[in-house]
């Protein structure tokens, strides 16, 4: 990563990664996965392979303030389920990382945000569907908490875009609102730190990047508490439509030469 050319961005560039921050507290706090759009806003704004460095440790401060909020909440029998196969699908996004240069990067993360969207899709029609509370414990349950794992630990890796994919998986588990987000807290919290060796070794992490965190985690924190003051008032269905619609956007942009 030519770390100079995070010094090089203008106020308005900032401004947005400044948004795209608070969006991240929000979502950790609020809707798991809308802060795909914030992946969006990182990889316009940043070199592609840059962004996921710079966006890794905002993340993680997000991730603490939802553990903070939500910890009493967790389901840790799934979470120890999902974290051998999310291993494998980080070493896995590692591996890609590391002979993928900037162009492949910016045009897989805008393959996955799109792909990202049709899943949210999938999610919101399979949560209308009765859950079923066993799903989790059977032999498919495990095939697919694998499979979502591996795809989960991969997207994460590569794009920092796994909130969709775990999403999915916990809401198709039949968790309700606060399991479903104080178990995605911990997991994200978990995997995002376990990613940090990885990012600093692919020297998508140094000092000058988390200097530019040091800013935008302050953006964090308020995200956050409008997130928790927002999360028994928002309607979840318009806002998640306003977020896939951004992701659609955002992915077809960076698809774009």
């Amino acid at each position: 990563m030519d770390t100079m050319n995070l010094w090089h961005i203008t106020g308005w560039e900032f401004a947005a990664l400044a948004c795209a921050a608070l969006l991240v507290g929000f979502s950790k706090t609020a809707v798991s996965g809308a802060n795909t759009v914030s992946l969006a806003i990182f990889a316009a704004v940043l070199p592609a392979r840059a962004s996921t460095g710079v966006l890794l440790p905002v993340l993680i401060a997000g991730d603490v303030l939802a553990v903070l909020t939500y910890r009493r909440h967790a389901h840790w029998p799934t979470l120890w389920r999902l974290f051998p196969a999310v291993a494998a699908g980080v070493v896995g996004g590692t591996v890609f990382l590391m002979w993928a240069d900037d162009g492949i990067v910016r045009t897989s993360i805008g393959a996955i945000l799109l792909l990202m969207a049709a899943v949210t899709v999938w999610r919101r029609r399979a949560a209308e569907a009765e859950p079923d509370p066993d799903a989790v414990v059977t032999r498919s349950g495990r095939i697919k908490a694998r499979s979502y794992g591996v795809l989960g630990g991969f997207t994460t890796m590569v794009a920092n875009a796994g909130g969709p994919v775990m999403s999915m998986y916990l809401l198709s588990a039949g968790f309700r609102k606060l399991g479903f987000l104080g178990t995605s807290a911990f997991f994200f919290l978990i995997v995002n730190v376990s990613k940090v060796p990885f990012s600093v070794g692919l020297g998508l992490i140094d000092g000058r990047s988390l200097l530019l965190d040091a800013a935008l985690v302050a953006f964090v924190v308020p995200g956050a508490f409008i997130g928790k003051w927002a999360v028994s008032r928002i309607n979840q269905r318009l806002f998640e439509r306003l977020v896939i619609a951004a992701t659609v956007v955002g992915g077809v942009q960076l698809l774009l030469p």
